[in-house]
């Protein structure tokens, strides 16, 4: 495996696997594939008020007409736009990793490399 470049990919990694509720994410973050996830995916795979964690970038095709918290390892400057624009809450994953060390209430969106 290739040593990891980013620092903050290296410290979100870090700081997931010193929570047993977090490990699956950091995982994800130190596999090759990373996820990425269009609002289009989010707004299908989530309701109102939900705490979505997405292990990998959010993108801006798609609309999102729900009011929710996105957690995100990065997000495109459209998706941070839009999501705005919508009142949805943007948090990085070290951020609620802090905030919700035991992953209370969060649903981790996987899937599409």
């Amino acid at each position: 495996m290739k040593r990891k470049t980013n620092l903050k990919l290296v410290k979100t990694i870090i700081q997931s696997k010193k929570h047993l509720e977090w490990v699956g994410v950091a995982e994800i973050l130190a596999s090759p594939n990373k996820i990425v996830k269009n609002l289009e995916d989010i707004e299908k795979e989530s309701k109102e008020g939900d705490t979505i964690v997405i292990p990998g970038k959010v993108l801006s095709i798609g609309e999102i007409s729900k009011k929710l918290r996105v957690v995100a390892f990065s997000f495109s400057k459209q998706a941070e736009e839009k999501l705005k624009e919508k009142k949805c809450e943007i948090v990085s994953i070290l951020e609620e990793i802090k905030l919700n060390p035991n992953a209370k209430g969060i649903k981790i969106l996987k899937g599409n490399f």
